[in-house]
C-alpha cells in the first residue's frame, strides 16, 4: 500500500504460473480497510483460479467460443458474434464483470434501441446473456444481470400499445394478387430473375434462402407440389448450403399463378440444376435483390413502404390462411415448430363478440318495465 495525497494506491504483483508472465493489479482506495478488501478479492481469485476483477472483454477473451455452444456458427452464431464485437464489447467491455448491473445493461439497451432495429438488438442481447451465463457458471457472479432485460420487448416502442392486427405477421403482407404482379413486373424491368424471385417467395410462402436453394428436381408437377429441402445464404467464407430452418422437408402446393413460372424455369434443365439463378448465373440473396431492384423505392412507389423480402413469405402465408387452409396444414406448409406462430396469420375473428352482444341485448330486453296502467289483482276480502 502506498499513501498518496488522493488516497491509498493498493498494488499487487505476481507471476502467472501458467503463462509465466508478470501480472499487476492496481486500485486507488480511500483507506486501508478498502485496500485489504481489494487484496482479499485477489486472494479469492487465486483460489478460484480466475481473476474476479477481470473486465468483460478479458473474460470474453478467456472463455473463447465457450459461450457459443450449441449455436449454428454459419448463421445464428455469426450474427451473435457481430453483436458482441460491434455493440456489446464497445459499450460494456471495459467494465469489470462483477460491477455490471441490470441497470447498466438496461440503459445501454435503451441507447441501442434509438439506433437499431429489433432484430439487431435481439442479436446483441442474446450473446450478452450467453457470455454472462458463463460468468455465472465460473462463479464470477451469482446471477445474470442481463436475463431480466432479455425478456422485455425488443421493439423500440416497447411501451406503446399497438393493435393486435398491427403486431401480427399478416400486417406485413401484400393485399392481393394484382399488387403482387405489379411488384414482380417492376422488379422484372431490371431482370426476369428478380420477378421470378418475388413470385416464388410469395406463392410458396418461402424464405429468400429457401428460394435460392430450390432445384429443378424439387418441383413435382404430377403431385402438384414443390419440396423445399435446403437453403442457400451468404456466410463466412462464401455461400452456405444447409437444410431448412426446421431441419425438415416441406411440401408446398403449386398455386395456379405460379405454375407458368415454374414450367418456364424447369424447361430444358437437369434435375439437380438450380431452379433460379441471377443475371450472371449465380444465386440470388435477399441483399442482391434489394440492391439490384432498388427495392425500397419500388415498394414505396407501390404504396407498400414497409414491405421487406421476408414480407413475401408473410404474403403467401396470409393468403393461404384467408383461403381457409386448416391451421395444422398451414403449419406444415410454413414449417413452424409451434402452432402458435402459425396462428398469427389467421384473420382476427370478432364474430363471437357480436354473438355475445346479441345474447346480452336479449337478456336486457326481458327486464324492461311492464305496462304501468295494469293494476295488481285485488283480494276478495274474505276473512277480514
Amino acid at each position: 500500500m502506498e499513501r498518496r495525497s488522493y488516497g491509498i494506491r493498493a498494488r499487487a504483483r505476481w507471476t502467472d504460473p501458467l503463462t509465466k508472465q508478470r501480472v499487476i493489479r492496481t486500485e486507488i482506495v480511500k483507506d486501508e480497510a478498502t485496500a485489504r478488501a481489494f487484496f482479499e478479492t485477489l486472494r479469492n481469485s487465486s483460489v478460484k483460479g480466475m481473476d474476479v476483477s477481470m473486465t468483460l472483454l478479458e473474460f470474453f477473451t478467456s472463455i473463447e467460443d465457450r459461450w457459443a455452444r450449441g449455436l449454428d456458427m454459419t448463421s445464428t452464431g455469426d450474427n451473435y458474434r457481430y453483436g458482441l464485437r460491434l455493440r456489446v464489447l464497445p459499450a460494456l467491455g471495459h467494465l469489470p464483470v462483477t460491477q455490471i448491473t441490470a441497470g447498466m445493461i438496461d440503459r445501454t439497451i435503451d441507447d441501442w434501441e434509438k439506433q437499431y432495429g429489433a432484430s439487431t438488438i435481439k442479436n446483441t442481447i442474446a450473446p450478452l446473456v450467453r457470455v454472462l451465463d458463463e460468468a455465472v457458471r465460473d462463479g464470477l457472479i451469482t446471477i445474470n444481470p442481463a436475463k431480466h432485460r432479455a425478456k422485455r420487448s425488443l421493439h423500440r416502442n416497447a411501451f406503446r400499445i399497438q393493435p393486435a392486427e398491427d403486431a401480427a405477421p399478416r400486417a406485413h403482407a401484400i393485399p392481393d394478387l394484382q399488387k403482387l404482379n405489379q411488384l414482380a413486373s417492376a422488379c422484372g424491368t431490371v431482370h426476369q430473375s428478380y420477378s421470378d424471385f418475388v413470385m416464388l417467395a410469395a406463392l410458396l410462402a418461402a424464405r429468400s434462402s429457401e428460394v435460392s436453394g430450390l432445384q429443378v428436381g424439387d418441383v413435382d408437377f404430377t403431385k402438384n407440389l414443390v419440396i423445399i429441402r435446403r437453403q442457400v445464404f451468404p456466410g463466412r467464407g462464401g455461400l452456405i448450403t444447409k437444410p431448412t430452418k426446421s431441419r425438415k422437408e416441406r411440401r408446398v402446393p403449386i398455386l395456379d399463378p405460379l405454375r407458368p413460372v415454374l414450367k418456364r424455369l424447369c424447361a430444358f434443365k437437369q434435375s439437380d440444376a438450380p431452379l433460379l439463378v441471377g443475371p450472371r448465373g449465380g444465386f440470388l440473396t435477399t441483399a442482391t435483390v434489394r440492391d439490384a431492384t432498388s427495392w425500397d423505392q419500388v415498394v414505396a412507389d407501390l404504396g407498400l413502404p414497409n414491405l421487406t423480402r421476408h414480407g413475401l413469405r408473410h404474403t403467401g402465408a396470409t393468403w393461404l390462411a384467408d383461403a381457409g387452409v386448416p391451421l395444422h396444414v398451414l403449419q406444415e406448409i410454413l414449417g413452424h415448430a409451434s402452432i402458435e406462430t402459425t396462428r398469427g396469420y389467421l384473420h382476427p375473428d370478432d364474430r363471437h363478440l357480436a354473438s355475445a352482444a346479441e345474447q346480452a341485448n336479449a337478456f336486457l330486453s326481458r327486464d324492461t318495465p311492464r305496462n304501468p296502467s295494469r293494476r295488481p289483482r285485488q283480494g276478495t276480502g274474505r276473512g277480514l
